[in-house]
């Protein structure tokens, strides 16, 4: 038996998403021709409070297309030192944009507003970049499946608004988050300008995530989602899914978190290990101590018995309970995790 712990993006589509797949009602998508992407895009609004919605083919795509909505070349968008859009998007908001990166020294991937606020660059010092945007990820990769405290968002909010800024979610794993903090779609809705959802992760879709904004923005996103060549023709094949996995697989996500727990009780009690992350989610970072083995040591011998993690950089490993991690995978992990 494989145990697949790299990330949540690996599951395969369930015997009812594939059902769903197949018997969708597909248009020409480019040409907002899609019945099924249309249903999914109304439904996504309707859920989140907001005027509109855009399928795309990823998250970075939707991030990076939230980046530009916000901003012009030369300017400089906010974030935490462990964000996505700055980690893992290859670069993309110089690149696409022409903005840079103000990072915050936060706390497992989220920032204070008082931070946000200090990070802030005085708009009429034309020596500096202009502030126009604060981007946050909930929950944070990087920092362990962080889910951020929604009163501080609140306080952001303010932030944004006392100095004219644009707030972006790049809610990658935000169902998580909700379900975790018992929070709701219209609460996050009300407060941000622009949400990207991923729809591959914990949902379980084969691919797809979700722009929400204002019908204007959605507007001028689908010229810029043009420009990144992120057109889809029969799309509603994919959107089917997503719409199949909203209705099926948001409340499953306590499993995950559950089995996540439960793998960092098991790690806290080895000797080797140097330190577990505090587990909120769907994610486990740990690191290994390296006096009794190093890291690249630990993964091999994971894989030896056909148990796959990932590194993470900086003597950090990382596994995601998902969707296709079964009771029977769990068991045996943790067996394998109690014999080394």
């Amino acid at each position: 038996m494989l145990i697949n712990l790299i990330s949540d993006t690996v599951t395969k589509p369930t015997p009812g998403m594939l059902d769903a797949m197949m018997s969708a009602a597909v248009g020409d998508d480019v040409f907002k021709e899609d019945p099924t992407v249309n249903a999914l895009e109304d439904k996504a609004a309707k859920l989140f409070g907001m005027e509109s919605a855009l399928f795309f083919p990823s998250g970075t795509m939707t991030n990076q297309t939230a980046i530009k909505l916000h901003t012009q070349p030369g300017e400089q968008l906010i974030c935490d030192k462990y964000a996505h859009i700055y980690n893992y998007e290859g670069g993309g908001v110089s690149f696409n944009s022409g903005v840079s990166c103000r990072l915050v020294d936060g706390d497992r991937g989220t920032m204070k507003a008082a931070q946000v606020e200090a990070s802030i660059n005085p708009p009429d010092f034309y020596h500096s970049p202009l502030s126009t945007l604060v981007c946050v990820e909930n929950t944070a990769n990087k920092g362990g499946g962080t889910c951020w405290d929604f009163k501080e968002l609140e306080k952001i909010r303010k932030v944004c608004d006392d100095h004219k800024l644009g707030f972006h979610l790049d809610g990658a794993r935000l169902w998580n988050a909700m379900v975790e903090k018992n929070e709701t779609t219209l609460q996050y809705g009300q407060l941000f300008d622009t949400i990207s959802v991923c729809l591959s992760k914990g949902l379980g879709c084969p691919v797809g995530s979700l722009l929400l904004g204002t019908k204007e923005q959605m507007d001028k996103a689908l010229r810029i989602r043009k420009i990144f060549g992120g057109g889809m023709r029969q799309s509603g094949f994919l959107a089917a899914a997503a719409i199949y996995a909203l209705d099926n697989h948001v409340e499953r996500l306590t499993e995950d978190h559950k089995k996540a727990k439960e793998i960092g009780v098991a790690l806290s009690s080895k000797s080797f290990i140097k330190k577990v992350e505090p587990i909120e989610t769907n994610i486990v970072i740990f690191e290994i101590d390296e006096s009794f083995m190093s890291s690249d040591q630990f993964v091999n011998r994971l894989k030896e018995k056909n148990v796959l993690i990932i590194s993470m950089g900086q003597g950090k490993l990382r596994m995601v309970t998902h969707l296709d991690y079964t009771d029977d995978m769990h068991n045996e992990l943790l067996m394998i995790l109690k014999s080394i």
